[in-house]
Parts: C-alpha cells; sequence; structure tokens
C-alpha cells in the first residue's frame, strides 16, 4: 500500500533540513578550529595584539638612539614551574641584536610539560619587534627538579623611529608566558596516585652550578 504523499514530502523535508543542520554546525567547528592558526598567522603578520616578529636575518642598520627592553615571565594553568627571565631589562642601541636569556625549572617530583606564548608592550611596537632566535610555541618538556635556559635573540626594528606614536619610546616590555600542553588533564600525579603536589620535592641544583 503506498504511503501518504503528503507524509513521505514532510519526511523528505525533514531529513534534508537535519541535514543542513548538521552540515552547518560542522562547518562552523571546522571554522573554529582553522581560526586559531589563522589568528596567529595574522597576528604575527601585522604585530597585532602585540605579537612580535620572527625574523632569520640580523638587522643591517644600527641607530646611536638607544632602548630600554624588559623582561617578564609568567606560568598559567597550575604549571608547576619556576620560570623567570636571567636579567630584568637590557639597554641596546635600536637595530642591535641582543642575546638574553629565560630560565625554567620543573619543581615537581614527576615530569611536566609545557608551552610558551608571548607578547610585547606597547602593543603596536610588536610589528617592530624582531626575533631571530626564541623558544615560543615549543613544547618544552622537564623532568622532576631539571631547570633549563633558554635564549632569545632579537633587535628592534629601526624603522621604529618613524612611527609617529613609537617615535619617542623608551621602553619596550617582553613577556611570556608558560602553558601547560594539556590544560585537561592534571599537570602531574605521582606514581602512587597522589597529588604530586603534596609529595616531598627532590634536591635540585641551581642553574649554572
Amino acid at each position: 500500500m503506498a504511503g501518504d504523499p503528503q507524509t513521505e514530502r514532510r519526511q523528505r523535508s525533514n531529513r534534508v533540513i537535519a541535514a543542513s543542520g548538521f552540515a552547518f554546525v560542522a562547518g562552523m567547528v571546522g571554522m573554529a578550529y582553522a581560526a586559531v592558526p589563522l589568528y596567529a598567522m595574522f597576528c604575527q603578520i601585522t604585530g597585532y595584539g602585540g605579537t612580535t616578529q620572527r625574523v632569520e636575518q640580523y638587522s643591517d642598520k644600527i641607530l646611536d638612539r638607544k632602548i630600554t627592553v624588559r623582561f617578564d615571565a609568567n606560568v598559567s594553568g597550575g604549571l608547576p614551574w619556576d620560570f623567570k627571565p636571567v636579567q630584568r631589562d637590557v639597554t641596546m642601541r635600536i637595530g642591535e641584536t641582543t642575546q638574553i636569556a629565560y630560565q625554567a625549572r620543573n619543581e615537581f617530583n614527576v615530569p611536566t610539560a609545557g608551552r610558551a606564548s608571548f607578547n610585547v608592550t606597547p602593543e603596536l611596537a610588536g610589528a617592530y619587534f624582531n626575533k631571530v632566535e626564541c623558544f615560543c610555541f615549543t613544547d618544552t618538556s622537564l623532568k622532576p627538579g631539571e631547570a633549563l635556559d633558554m635564549p632569545v635573540v632579537f633587535y628592534v626594528d629601526p624603522d621604529i623611529v618613524n612611527v609617529p606614536e613609537l617615535a619617542h619610546l623608551k621602553t619596550i616590555t617582553l613577556s611570556y608566558t608558560f602553558f601547560p600542553i594539556d590544560a585537561t588533564k592534571p599537570v602531574a600525579v605521582a606514581p602512587n596516585g597522589k597529588d604530586a603536589r603534596t609529595e616531598p620535592k627532590t634536591q635540585t641544583t641551581e642553574i649554572g652550578g
């Protein structure tokens, strides 16, 4: 016995609507995932949000004018690291290539891992802060009590003096923040199943010692 044509049309319409809705949701999810790397690429190209520039070559022009770069360090998401710059600031000539270092130490008695993001302030200066070498966006794993020196090689683009808003800028702050690589899982759990933060810390050796 043939079915009701009106009922069949309604069922086909419902299937089309359901399929369209699924495709829309899937497309939105895909766009959300794609937006993250695209936004990061946009920031790196434009310096938007204080994102610094990554370059392969050193500056071929050095000005007599000096500028001070301050260094800031943070950890987030419960990452159990002591993270800090080796020196709090450096004063150099604009266009001069300079190397500094940050230090990280795992203070848990189990291995932990993190990844660093960065920015500079004022944000407009991000387009003129050029890094030749850095540890940003690199997965870094540290054993219990392990310490690591992480160099940063950079220079301030001489073109910064041609920007009216930055022409008289005297100080730039470079800030790094380390996050756990997988923030959805506990940072570390001791072998006996207890929270590692309640376990006694292992004896460590100071960096450079």
